[in-house]
């Protein structure tokens, strides 16, 4: 008998039942802008921005102001729109550029300075 398999189980389902999601306040079940299209999902209050398929499709079809079809980000960062001023955030993520719009570029991380590096300029 494999005494290891009943403290593994629920320690299993826990972790599958009860998502994780780091840096929110609060997380709810939504749908966002990403792209050109109608993304639902459960995550951070902030990134979903409408309650359901059919807000996020109204939006999307222009029916509602969309906030990314101005397309604010700069240097192919991917815009969400999120329920939170400025109505949208700029994912910079392998841009190679930081910031609110992906406007400002990542400086080496082998500088000799100790300045801090943005997550986004962050190369594994």
């Amino acid at each position: 008998m494999d005494y290891a398999t009943p403290m593994i189980l629920p320690l299993l389902l826990i972790t599958t039942i009860i998502p994780v999601f780091e840096g929110c306040d609060q997380s709810r079940q939504g749908c966002r802008i990403q792209e050109g299209q109608c993304l639902c999902g459960k995550g951070c209050y902030s990134e979903y921005r409408y309650s359901n398929y059919d807000e996020c499709y109204k939006a999307l079809k222009g029916r509602r102001f969309d906030f990314c079809a101005q397309g604010p980000c700069n240097h192919n960062g991917v815009c969400v729109q999120t329920s939170q001023e400025p109505g949208y955030k700029c994912r910079c993520a392998g841009t190679g550029y930081y910031g609110s719009r992906c406007e400002t570029k990542c400086y080496g991380q082998n500088t000799t300075t100790k300045q801090e590096v943005p997550f986004e300029c962050i190369v594994i």
